[in-house]
């Protein structure tokens, strides 16, 4: 019986289980790891992107014969370069139109209150199931009011603690540019045979992945981005270049992101020109359709192989989870956790695979 699959696929997920409940039972004990990896987690997380976007860079560049620390100097200064151009190209106009929103913010929400009266004046033309949700928001208008200033708080607090992250993400980003190919034989010197060859392998796999997803995802959301923008700017929508950076960060999360950068556009074409919602609605429908047909198919490819519907539930539970943070990574560590699941299975076959010969 202890042969049998579904038997010892039973005691894999016991195993789990109790795993899992004796970290709930201990969590107090974790608490200062979890601080630490908090702490670590967003400078971590920024400089692993910028390695990987500029990976390609180094790979060129010391293939032209140019030694290691030559190619992170040069690494270096195109960044400077490329970030204190788009500060001086995007910086002021970007700043003027924070100013115009944060003037503009009294007058916003007198439209949308007065939206929201329109409504709850006129509930008694709405079907009856619909005036029980009118009845429900309008008593949690209050509620929302105090979460949205507990979140401005926590925001700002935020904002602070990202500061100080980014002075830390250059040490980890040149660190990984100089001694990326270590990690990998540190970790599968631990192990010896077979299961080194696989522990190898499943790295190897691991990296691609996140390279694949990293870079694809970024290249994806630029272009977006500046299908976007050329629509937001055709039409004259304002506040167009706080939108597209919104809508670029955005679109970084798959298939929820972008509708996350839309409502935003939508509620400012409604505020300044009701018929700008039509455009704002085909100018996002267009490049959706661009990216899912066109860009992602060649950019990306079909190297994550994830279902939309597993997606977008691993999503929602990190969110749930996590918060924004987790929502960021919950794709690629999905994606991470397959590649070993599969690896494992992979393995698991070729080991049965062999027995049945020898018998």
């Amino acid at each position: 019986m202890t042969n049998k699959a579904w038997f010892q696929w039973g005691v894999g997920i016991l195993l789990a289980l109790l795993i899992i409940k004796f970290f709930l039972e201990v969590h107090w004990l974790l608490n200062p790891l979890l601080a630490i990896l908090k702490a670590v987690a967003v400078p971590l997380l920024i400089g692993g992107v910028l390695f990987y976007i500029t990976l390609p860079v180094q790979t060129f560049l010391e293939t032209r014969g140019i030694p290691r620390w030559g190619s992170i100097v040069i690494i270096l200064i195109l960044l400077t370069g490329l970030f204190t151009s788009f500060v001086w190209v995007v910086g002021e106009p970007v700043t003027e139109q924070v100013n115009n929103l944060v003037q503009a913010t009294p007058s916003i929400a007198y439209e949308i209150q007065r939206a929201v009266d329109y409504v709850i004046a006129n509930k008694a033309d709405f079907p009856p199931q619909l005036e029980d949700a009118i009845d429900s928001i309008s008593n949690s208008i209050q509620d929302y009011a105090i979460a949205l200033s507990t979140w401005l708080v926590s925001t700002v607090t935020s904002v602070v603690t990202a500061t100080l992250a980014i002075i830390i993400v250059p040490f980890f980003f040149v660190f990984m540019l100089k001694d990326h190919e270590k990690l990998a034989p540190f970790i599968y010197q631990f192990f010896a045979g077979e299961r080194r060859d696989w522990v190898k392998r499943t790295l190897e796999d691991i990296n691609e992945t996140i390279r694949s997803y990293v870079q694809g995802q970024i290249l994806v959301s630029f272009i977006l981005a500046i299908i976007i923008l050329a629509g937001y700017s055709l039409i004259g929508l304002e506040y167009t270049l706080i939108l597209v950076i919104l809508s670029f960060f955005m679109n970084m999360i798959p298939f929820i992101g972008p509708w996350l950068s839309f409502i935003p556009a939508v509620i400012v074409g409604l505020i300044q020109d009701p018929s700008l919602v039509i455009w704002v609605a085909v100018i996002n429908l267009l490049a959706q359709q661009l990216e899912s047909n066109v860009i992602t198919p060649n950019v990306m490819g079909k190297s994550l192989e994830l279902h939309p519907l597993t997606v977008i539930t691993v999503i929602l539970a990190a969110g749930n989870l996590g918060g924004f943070l987790a929502i960021i990574l919950a794709v690629p560590a999905y994606a991470v956790i397959k590649v070993v699941v599969s690896n494992l299975y992979e393995e698991r076959k070729l080991i049965q695979k062999t027995a049945s010969k020898k018998v």
